[in-house]
Formats: structure tokens, C-alpha cells, sequence
């Protein structure tokens, strides 16, 4: 075939022989050149197109690699400051503990003191109050270490705990020993005969008396004086149905003439406990207690002894 190119000018028209070998191959130089250039006028204009969008997308991805690392960060230090809430949660609960501790110390070292009721009410918040002056400093102002703050408390209440329990042990070793030591009357009645030198009843002669002589009905509840432990019931010389005990603390006291014994050797009676009953055994003129007080291995006048209370 061939193909005729009329030009617009003066020119004749131009006759393309595809006969030609050589035409065809100009020809098709001429189309995959323009086809070789239409790809790369394409993937130009791709390359400018999607350049800006690949920049974009990285900025994006380095953005999102940004944020997931602060997402990070806050998560650790979101567990460490859960780390150090709930070591104060467990410094406060043994502060509280503590506080615990102390009232029901004081609660009983009032008792032990003897205190008046409501003196020391550990249930309440001490009474606080006193004109307003208004002032521009805070309140109370946040302590720069409140890990440091909480110890140097625990440390004061460890000192508190340690003064109040020596203060608990040094009233009960006195309860202790004042419920050691003889005191009031073993019987109730009136004293018939006092501690030292008399006459004899039964005699007249002089004589030395060791104890006191309390008068009471026959049957009268004789009790102890002095917690302690029964050393010694039964019968002895001129004393009768006599009952002993030792407080263990140097002291020991006797209860002689009873009528009827309780107290067994060996058994523990405390202040109030019956260990007999008023009689008129062994020497005796008439129902009575008589009452003496050793102390040491040495009999003591008994008198102070019956007339001091707890």
C-alpha cells in the first residue's frame, strides 16, 4: 500500500512507498520512538505525581513511630508511678496499723493509770481551735519528699510505741507489785488487839504479840490481801485452823483461829479471794482473825499494812 501526504502549501504532495523495506523500518522507528516517548513522559509525570504522596506517607510513618514511643514512655512511667502509689498505700497502712497500736496502748495505759473517764478519749480527734488569722502561706504545703516525710513519721511513731510500752510495763511491774504487797483488812470486824506488847488473856503476864486480833462473828468470810500462793492450811500451835501465804515477794501473811479452811496448800488466790472462814481456834477467848504480816523472814507490824488501800 501506499500513503500519500498532501501538504496546505505550494509543495506537491509526498508519496509514501510501505512497499519499501526500507520505508517500513523508518516508519516503525518513527512509531516506537514516539511510543518510547509517550512511556516516558508517563512515568515522569508518575514519578512527580507520587513523589510528594511517598514523602508524605513517610513523614506519616515517623510520626506514628514518634507517637507509639511517647505511647511507651507514658506507659512506664504510668507503672512506676503505680509502683510507688502502692508502696506508700502499704507505708500508710502501716502507719495505721501503728495508730492502732498506740490508742489501744493509751486506752489501756488510762486504765492501768487510773485516769478519769474520757480524759483520754483515743475514739475521738483532739479538741483544736483558737481565733482566725488569715495569712497568704498555704495551708499546708506538699513536702518535697513524701517517701522521706512517711519515714521520718513511722520513725516517730516507733519512738512513741517504744516510750508508751516502757511507760505500759513500768504501771503493770507497779499493779504487779502493789498486788504483791499486803493491803486492807483480811476480815471484816474491828481491831480487838494491836501489834507488840500486851498482856497476856490468858495469863496477864506481859507478853509480845506478833500479829493483830480483828474481831468478827464466827463464819465471817476471812479473805486474802495479797495475790500469792498458799504455802501452808492446817493446824498449828496455839494458833488453830491457820492458813499461810506466800505474795512472792518477800512478803507472807498468816490468818490463824479459823472456824473452816478453804484455801488448799499449793492453790493460787488473788486480793478478795475466801480462804476461810472467822473462828475461834487454838488460844483463843473468841471468835476472831489473827492476822500477821512477815516480811523477809521477819514479823512486821500489820497495822499499816490494813490500813492502806489500793
Amino acid at each position: 500500500m501506499q500513503i500519500i501526504l498532501v501538504s496546505r502549501g505550494r509543495k506537491g504532495p509526498k508519496t509514501l512507498d510501505l512497499t519499501c523495506r526500507r520505508m517500513r523500518c523508518k516508519v516503525a522507528v518513527m512509531v516506537l520512538a514516539g511510543v518510547l516517548g509517550i512511556a516516558g513522559l508517563g512515568a515522569g509525570m508518575a514519578l512527580a505525581v507520587a513523589g510528594p504522596k511517598d514523602r508524605a506517607l513517610g513523614a506519616i510513618g515517623r510520626i506514628g513511630d514518634q507517637v507509639a514511643g511517647q505511647d511507651a514512655s507514658v506507659a512506664a512511667v504510668r507503672r512506676d508511678a503505680q509502683r510507688e502509689l502502692n508502696a506508700l498505700a502499704v507505708k500508710l497502712g502501716q502507719l495505721q496499723a501503728q495508730s492502732v497500736r498506740l490508742n489501744a496502748l493509751g486506752e489501756r495505759l488510762t486504765q492501768v493509770g487510773k485516769l478519769d473517764d474520757g480524759e483520754f478519749n483515743f475514739d475521738e480527734d483532739p479538741g483544736q481551735g483558737g481565733p482566725e488569722i488569715a495569712t497568704d502561706a498555704p495551708a499546708y504545703a506538699f513536702p518535697s519528699a513524701l517517701d522521706q516525710s512517711i519515714d521520718q513519721l513511722s520513725g516517730q511513731f516507733d519512738a512513741q510505741q517504744a516510750q508508751l510500752q516502757a511507760l505500759n510495763d513500768m504501771l503493770l511491774d507497779r499493779k504487779i507489785e502493789s498486788g504483791l504487797r499486803p493491803a486492807g483488812m483480811p476480815v471484816s470486824g474491828y481491831i480487838s488487839s494491836y501489834f507488840g506488847g500486851r498482856a497476856d488473856p490468858f495469863s496477864g503476864h506481859s507478853a509480845r504479840h506478833t500479829g493483830i486480833d480483828i474481831a468478827a462473828p464466827k463464819g465471817t468470810p476471812v479473805t486474802a490481801v495479797a495475790e500469792g500462793l498458799v504455802t501452808f492450811a492446817g493446824q498449828r500451835s496455839g494458833y488453830g485452823d491457820v492458813v499461810e501465804i506466800d505474795h512472792g515477794n518477800g512478803y507472807m501473811t498468816r490468818y490463824a483461829h479459823n472456824s473452816v479452811l478453804i484455801a488448799k496448800p499449793g492453790q493460787r488466790v488473788h486480793v478478795g479471794d475466801e480462804i476461810a472462814k472467822a473462828g475461834s481456834t487454838g488460844r483463843s477467848t473468841g471468835s476472831h482473825v489473827h492476822f500477821e504480816v512477815w516480811y523477809h523472814d521477819r514479823v512486821v507490824n500489820p497495822l499499816a499494812y490494813v490500813r492502806s488501800h489500793r
